[in-house]
């Protein structure tokens, strides 16, 4: 009922497990004790919380701690971001206040606990910070991958120091080495797992869900390592997270895994931390009642040192904005809290107060967040395309491409070419183009490399140094048909534009299929593609889509195979999906379809 009530009173800014704790409160201890504490239930909770912090593993990403990654971007206010150096010094200072907060509490003898304090002050949530991001269709943008990284180090170190602080407490700091074993476990699996993965993935049907019944045995064999090692069991539940997430599954898997989890596990875990809540006893205590805004504050002021941070590199209003984003935490919290009171280190009544605590921040932050954050329009994502060449056929080729969804950059060594062009595109003149030369000038920071010189061999040269240097996407003109050489180029993953195959295409259709020759050439009414991402129009039959009637759908790629679609082709993650229209319904239509 919680998400159809959500849904129907447009409950939008307030997290779903912050919901969820909410119900719990009113139907549990503190309201109307409609929920107690069962076996049965108290088996569900933790096995929501194991899924929890399994999914929060599957959330990193590790392409963002890349290099190719993190080279530096302008962001908004026009600075030059490395967001990987930038979050690792907003969340130092993150820590280095959390333990300055932590030795406060006491001093003022509210807490005495100083590490644990600190552990919960410097976490995030994370999957609450991605579907932020996500909504606001930033998570690509430099201040949205800086957020994101923060959060990965809020919600990463926080539960390691954990670990080490229940070994250390708990009695068993002679046994804290073996906690490497339970590392060692998880990169064997990682290991031994990778290539039957790929084969599990193929020979998967409905009734067996092979990637479902790995990714299961991932977690119990983990968290079973964990425990037997002396580690918390959601750290194994979380490095085996780590571990799926490195398998690289299909967003078919992801969204099974997720379906499970946040569709009945991990609510009953949050349901439950709601219900065992007691705000009697927290309002018969005077001492816990002037706790629970010191801990609201300080939950609040351990994060400032990202908002001074962000301010160095980001728009004033938006860096304030991402300090409040960070300052949610709840994911980590309740399994910290959890240990904790295993461990005895803390009271019923204050780690009530600490839940409580984290629950109004987790509401307030994301309105905070979602009120103050402000975007541009021209600052939506684009591709980057580098242009190697200029010359006749790549300056039409560069006007002709949408400056909504591409960005490019030109770069020539020829000045004689650089005085004819540089008016009409951002086009660079560099002495050589030799890798030395090119990585100064940002010639690999692009999503797309394409190397369109009259010189056949220059433009091999230098498709083959771009794909070397991680570039994700790598386009080479060749004027003369050379089948050996273009197959080697197809092996390395370089896509070849032949001159003389076009030509003959073009006439071809020209002479067969005039109309599609028109399609092809028009540059306002031609085909476009997207990878559909957005899970609402999955899983659901072409005809069903509410935008279907301005689009004509031509073909379906999956899995490397074309589809020829139907009002009954049901979508699947990952499709992509080509169509023509309008451009701008296709840019409407891309946007819905591509947005996670």
């Amino acid at each position: 009922m919680i998400p159809i009530f959500m849904a129907r009173f447009r409950v939008n800014n307030v997290p779903t497990a912050v919901a969820e704790i909410i119900v719990g409160i009113i139907m549990g201890t503190s309201g109307f004790n409609l929920i107690s504490s069962t076996h049965d239930l108290t088996f569900l909770s933790n096995l929501g919380v194991i899924l929890l912090m399994f999914l929060s593993g599957m959330e990193i990403d590790f392409e963002l701690l890349s290099r190719k990654n993190n080279q530096k971007t302008r962001s908004q206010a026009g600075k030059m971001v490395d967001p990987l150096t930038t979050a690792l010094f907003a969340f130092v200072g993150i820590a280095i206040t959390s333990c300055v907060l932590a030795y406060i509490l006491k001093v003022i003898g509210l807490f005495s606990e100083v590490p644990l304090a600190a552990i919960i002050f410097m976490t995030v949530a994370l999957g609450v910070v991605i579907a932020t991001l996500k909504e606001k269709d930033i998570l690509g943008r430099p201040i949205g991958q800086t957020i994101l990284l923060t959060a990965v180090l809020g919600e990463v170190i926080p539960l390691l120091l954990l670990t080490i602080y229940a070994s250390v407490h708990g009695g068993d700091a002679t046994r804290l080495w073996l906690i490497i074993l339970l590392f060692v476990a998880a990169i064997f699996l990682l290991w031994r797992f990778q290539q039957p993965y790929l084969w599990f993935v193929k020979v998967t049907k409905a009734t067996t869900q092979l990637d479902i019944r790995l990714a299961f045995f991932l977690i119990f064999a983990l968290v079973t390592v964990a425990e037997t090692v002396g580690a918390e069991n959601i750290l194994g539940a979380f490095l085996a997270g780590t571990v799926m997430k490195l398998l690289e599954p299909s967003e078919a898997t992801k969204d099974k895994l997720t379906s499970i989890g946040y569709g009945f596990f991990i609510p009953i875990f949050f349901i439950m931390t709601g219900a065992r809540l007691n705000l009697r006893s927290v309002f018969a205590h005077p001492e816990a009642l002037m706790l629970l805004p010191i801990l609201v504050i300080f939950l609040l002021l351990a994060k400032a040192p990202v908002v001074g941070v962000f301010m160095r590199k980001f728009d004033h209003r938006n860096a304030f904005a991402g300090g409040f984003l960070t300052a949610t935490t709840i994911t980590i919290v309740l399994p910290t809290l959890q240990v904790a009171r295993r461990l005895k280190v803390i009271s019923t009544t204050q780690s009530d107060v600490f839940i409580l605590a984290a629950v109004v921040v987790c509401i307030v932050s994301p309105i905070i967040f979602n009120s103050s954050f402000k975007l541009r329009p021209e600052d939506r994502i684009k591709q980057r395309v580098i242009m190697i060449g200029a010359n006749t056929f790549t300056m039409p080729v560069v006007h002709d491409l949408h400056d909504k969804w591409y960005s490019v950059k030109m770069f020539t060594s020829d000045a004689e070419r650089y005085n004819t062009f540089n008016n009409r595109a951002d086009l660079t003149l560099i002495d050589k183009l030799d890798q030395e030369n090119l990585e100064k000038a940002g010639g690999f920071e692009g999503d797309i490399f394409v190397a369109a010189m009259r010189n056949d061999q220059e433009n091999i040269r230098l498709g083959e140094l771009a794909r070397k240097e991680g570039v994700k996407r790598v386009i080479i003109r060749l004027n003369h048909t050379d089948a050996e050489v273009i197959h080697k180029l197809v092996n390395e993953d370089i896509e070849v534009f032949n001159f003389t195959n076009v030509r003959s295409s073009l006439m071809r259709a020209l002479i067969e299929s005039p109309a599609v020759y028109h399609v092809m050439t028009d540059t306002k009414n031609v085909l476009y593609s997207v990878v559909v991402r957005n899970t609402t129009y999955t899983g659901r039959p072409l005809r069903d889509w509410n935008f279907v009637d301005q689009m004509t759908v031509s073909r379906i790629r999956r899995d490397g195979k074309w589809i020829s679609p139907n009002g009954a082709t049901v979508i699947e993650p990952g499709d992509e999906v080509i169509f023509s229209g309008e451009f701008e319904i296709a840019d409407r239509i891309r946007k819905i379809l591509g947005k996670e």
